[in-house]
């Protein structure tokens, strides 16, 4: 079997995947907003900008500073973070071990103007907060836009 024969051609005709992980599927999906539990594990990013730098926050509360990896090759920065969990539970009549395990990672392109290796990053309050410095050219050369009434 090829694998364009497990690939989805058209919304009116299952596939084979369709129909191994319809019931995963339909077992992790949020009944209020229809979302499924894996697109939650990502978390979210606001980027925003100032005139001394670009600022990214990343969601991840629950973790610690040590579950972070930060990378930077060329222009594209890598967050990714990994967490594992064991909890074991025993009492006389049963025993109950359960593990958890997440991960994620994110990677964004970089513009030539930030200063690399002025890169800044801190964890609090469930907050990866990263710093990207503007390099000097970038901050003389922004400039406003003013928008013309007709």
């Amino acid at each position: 079997m090829s694998s364009q024969a497990l690939t989805k051609r058209n919304p009116l005709f299952p596939t084979l995947f369709d129909d191994f992980f319809k019931p995963w599927r339909e077992w992790t999906t949020d009944f209020n907003g229809g979302r499924s539990l894996a697109e939650l594990t990502v978390p979210a990013v606001n980027v925003s900008e100032d005139k001394d730098s670009y600022n990214l926050s990343v969601a991840a509360p629950g973790m610690k500073k040590e579950d972070f990896k930060i990378n930077l090759e060329g222009n594209v920065l890598t967050v990714s973070a990994e967490t594992e969990n064991e909890k074991e539970e025993k009492n006389e009549k049963y025993s109950r071990r359960e593990y958890n395990y997440s991960s994620f990672s994110r990677s964004f392109n970089l513009p030539q103007s930030i200063s690399k290796e002025k890169i800044e990053a801190h964890y609090e309050e469930g907050v990866l907060k990263l710093r990207l410095p503007k390099n000097e050219e970038a901050k003389k050369n922004g400039k406003s836009i003013q928008i013309a009434v007709k």
